[in-house]
């Protein structure tokens, strides 16, 4: 997944050239989630933040606005949503 961020989406965003970058942040993808069959941790979902605000520094000033979408396990919702913001905020610290 990561491999896919980095060389397939991050490169046809930039084509767009946003003023700010709009994160729906869905945490279906943790691997605790019963409906969507892959592996991604909290730390992989804090990796994404970090890919996801090195590509709005780069073209949108650092703007990004970031809204829940959810997820079907408590816990991995709980511990992706805490990696997200902890990200989001080091960004404001």
């Amino acid at each position: 997944m990561f491999k896919v961020f980095r060389h397939t989406l991050i490169p046809a965003l930039r084509d767009f050239l946003p003023e700010v970058l709009l994160i729906s942040a869905g945490f279906d993808a943790h691997y605790l989630d019963p409906l969507a069959g892959t592996e991604l941790t909290a730390d992989g979902f804090a990796t994404l933040t970090d890919l996801m605000l090195g590509f709005a520094e780069e073209t949108a000033s650092g703007r990004v606005i970031s809204a829940l979408e959810g997820g079907y396990s408590l816990e991995g919702v709980s511990e992706s949503v805490v990696a997200h913001v902890e990200r989001l905020a080091k960004e404001q610290g």
